[in-house]
């Protein structure tokens, strides 16, 4: 036996092969191949075509954050009418922060030229998973809050 069978011996078993799926939303909208536009609007146009998964996505996120907070946030919780007030100016927030990105992507490719074909890509992917750990960062400190009061509640 040679020293490749046996590291990787041959076999005619198939059934251990993944057959291949189509990919997920996500993974269309995060892990495209790198996108080489002609043109500035061919770029603000790549991001906008994303935008609505991302605001449904951080959207949902800010939901399960609200409902949690409201759950767990007992007295040390925002007032009533926050729980309207807050979530419209992060949304608004968000959403300012999603168009830096492809301002950033258009500046990079002006500097860079088509040595930039990366940054669209990755500017999305970072910048999605920080609005949503952000978005999602209050759960664990409610959750922490209402694990101290339960514990040591009088």
């Amino acid at each position: 036996m040679d020293e490749l069978e046996r590291i990787a011996p041959e076999s005619d078993d198939l059934e251990d092969v993944a057959e291949p799926r189509e990919p997920t939303a996500l993974e269309r909208a995060f892990f495209t191949p790198l996108h080489k536009p002609t043109s500035p609007w061919q770029v603000v146009g790549w991001w906008e075509s994303r935008r609505f998964l991302y605001n449904t996505v951080v959207g949902g996120a800010g939901v399960i954050t609200t409902a949690v907070v409201a759950l767990f946030g007992g007295g040390a919780g925002p007032p009533p009418e926050a729980f309207i007030i807050i979530p419209i100016v992060y949304g608004v927030a968000a959403n300012l922060g999603y168009t830096l990105g492809w301002v950033v992507d258009l500046t990079l490719r002006r500097w860079l030229g088509r040595h930039a074909d990366w940054a669209g890509p990755a500017l999305l992917r970072y910048g999605f998973v920080f609005s949503v750990g952000l978005t999602l960062l209050p759960i664990p400190l409610v959750l922490f809050s209402w694990l101290v009061r339960t514990i040591f509640a009088p």
